[in-house]
């Protein structure tokens, strides 16, 4: 693995760098996935972000592992937490929940994945919130939204599943298989994101917040697209295809000496580059394979072919002759290999954020104008507590207290 250099866009400079989000507060109330890593990219953007969790348990995934940091930290837990300060508080206790109707007052966006309704009773709904704070931007994330899948719990493997994600995910005629990460969270988190940014934007217009409502199951088919309207189109469903594509021809992993090589054509320049690549040219003139639907209609005779000249070399060897044609293609990596790429191509891909804490994995974010912040480590439960605590029982013009 690279080893954590301070990231380009964090370095220090001779004067503090103007961050898109500086001053806005986010109270985040969320738990798990989805709601703690849209916080984290608002944290990213320069948002102060307080993490409310319940005291001795805190947030679920705190207890997700292994794999767990020398401190016991869950590795999990820090993935979606980091440049967040921590707050105790039980909204069963009257006066943690006075402090937790005060934060929402005082917050610019509040950010909960509670279900539908269950926040009513301590006076943090969106009704209750935006009559004490009409500016707020209130961001609910569900399961299955508001209305009829207002019950039902919200977690990113039974999504996939319902989504009809895990049916397309697999080998054909095999067992339906779920994406290797808690995919529909993170889809989930970034529309999250980007509808609170939008609610932002309107309340600079006109100074008035809004209620956001996002939930998996709909971010999930959103991001079906060529499926979904494949099945719009023709009425039938799509099934798995493994690695392969429905639609375009070579677009999967084909099998080379020692390995796989994944072959993206996205045309047909770049599949008569790939036949000259391979030292078959006549293959771009074949009626059978001229043409990318040509291609899809005889792809197995198409694999077959390439796989013949592909069995020549490595699936390295095959990355840098097919790259210097232009050919988009890569080997099948690892997760370290995949970090120790990003590292070659200066990318700057993992980010220190304290002696003895799990490195972060920078965020993807590159804005020239207004830099991501230089990511700080999770907060410990309830690190910030006691000072929160004291500024929330105070005057609601006193500035948030420094970080220590």
């Amino acid at each position: 693995m690279p080893q954590p250099q301070p990231h380009p866009q964090s370095r220090p400079s001779a004067a503090p760098t103007a961050r898109a989000l500086d001053g806005v507060l986010v109270a985040d109330f969320s738990r798990v996935l989805a709601g703690p890593l849209a916080a984290a990219t608002l944290a990213d953007l320069g948002a102060e972000v307080i993490k409310v969790e319940r005291p001795g348990t805190g947030d679920d995934t705190r207890a997700w592992g292994p794999p767990f940091a020398a401190d016991g930290t869950a590795a999990y837990f820090d993935a979606a937490n980091r440049s967040k300060r921590g707050l105790a508080l039980d909204l069963g206790d009257p006066d943690d929940a006075a402090a937790a109707r005060e934060l929402a007052r005082r917050a610019d966006v509040l950010i909960e994945n509670f279900r539908p309704g269950s926040l009513a009773r301590y006076g943090l709904d969106h009704a209750a919130t935006r009559a004490a704070n009409p500016g707020l931007v209130h961001c609910t994330i569900t399961g299955f939204g508001s209305g009829a899948g207002a019950p039902l719990p919200g977690y990113d493997f039974v999504v996939q599943a319902v989504g009809g994600l895990m049916s397309i995910t697999g080998e054909p005629g095999g067992t339906p298989l779920k994406a290797g990460v808690a995919l529909v969270d993170v889809l989930t988190a970034k529309d999250a994101a980007t509808g609170i940014l939008a609610a932002l934007r309107h309340r600079d217009r006109t100074g008035e917040g809004q209620l956001v409502e996002v939930n998996l199951l709909s971010s999930l088919l959103g991001s079906l697209v060529n499926q979904a309207s494949g099945h719009l189109a023709t009425g039938r469903d799509p099934g798995p295809m493994g690695n392969r594509h429905p639609s375009i021809a070579p677009y999967e992993t084909l099998a080379c000496r020692g390995g796989l090589l994944a072959v993206a054509v996205g045309n047909d320049r770049q599949f008569r580059a790939l036949a000259q690549a391979l030292g078959v040219p006549d293959l771009a003139d074949d009626a059978r394979f001229a043409r990318n639907q040509d291609r899809v209609r005889h792809r197995t005779d198409l694999v077959k072919a390439l796989e013949e000249r592909l069995a020549a070399d490595t699936p390295r060897g095959w990355t840098e002759r097919l790259g210097a044609a232009s050919v988009p293609c890569g080997p099948v990596n690892t997760l370290s290999e995949a970090l120790e790429l990003a590292a070659r191509l200066g990318l700057d891909p993992v980010v220190p954020v304290g002696e003895g804490r799990i490195p972060q994995v920078a965020s993807p974010l590159r804005l020239s104008g207004t830099p991501v912040t230089q990511p700080a480590a999770p907060p410990r439960l309830d690190e910030h507590g006691p000072a929160l605590r004291t500024w929330l029982s105070g005057p609601p013009e006193r500035p948030l207290p420094p970080r220590v």
